[in-house]
């Protein structure tokens, strides 16, 4: 048996799961234990902190689809922007430019840190539209949270009943007026070669 001491590999230092003074180098000045310790954490709060890293979220859609989950959550994306209608198949005008797009990858969490659904997200890369071609005006449809405190604060003077949804998709159900065009999406397979998507609906990022 080796009788060789085994310490920690020095690029972990800076990582929450290694807290320990025993496995932080003398080198190191001001390490992560003196400002960040777990040790008054409960049991229950202390797993649900350290699942946060257990589980990785995919940067490019190459990573994403080696694994079944995030496959299964872009073709969930997929179906919900075609049956929503938010693009048509059509051939790319000379005088239009087709604007790329992106998938981007988020791990949803419950309170108790459990995974609740792998969210996959298209996005358009908007930045490369032009202002009176591809677009007229920019806006952004969020309320307002003046709007939301006074809606509080009502509920509370009259004992209203609150209840909050979700609506998925949201952003996806305005109308465009103009003629945006997109390369068809990493992972969509219904649009033929040569062609590409024609947007009848907001996508996030444009």
């Amino acid at each position: 048996m080796s009788t060789r001491i085994k310490r920690s590999p020095e690029y972990l230092k800076d990582y929450h799961c290694i807290l320990n003074v025993s496995h932080t180098s003398s080198r190191v000045k001001y390490p992560l234990n003196y400002v960040l310790s777990y040790n008054k954490l409960s049991p229950f709060y202390k797993s649900f902190v350290m699942s946060l890293s257990s589980h990785v979220e995919s940067n490019t859609y190459s990573e994403a689809v080696k694994h079944d989950c995030w496959r299964k959550a872009i073709q969930c994306e997929i179906s919900v922007l075609e049956s929503n209608q938010t693009w048509e198949t059509a051939l790319l005008p000379k005088d239009k430019v087709a604007i790329c797009c992106k998938w981007v990858f988020k791990i949803k969490y419950k309170v108790d840190g459990i995974v609740e659904r792998y969210k996959a997200r298209l996005a358009a890369k908007g930045y490369t539209q032009i202002e009176g071609i591809d677009y007229l005006d920019t806006f952004s449809p969020v309320v307002k949270m003046t709007t939301i405190r006074l809606l509080l604060s009502l509920a509370s003077i009259y004992n209203w009943e609150l209840k909050q949804l979700d609506i998925k998709n949201a952003f996806l159900h305005g109308d465009l007026k103009e003629d945006v065009y997109m390369v068809a999406p990493l992972g969509l397979t219904s649009i033929p070669p040569g062609k590409v998507c024609k947007l009848k609906k907001a996508l996030y990022g444009l």
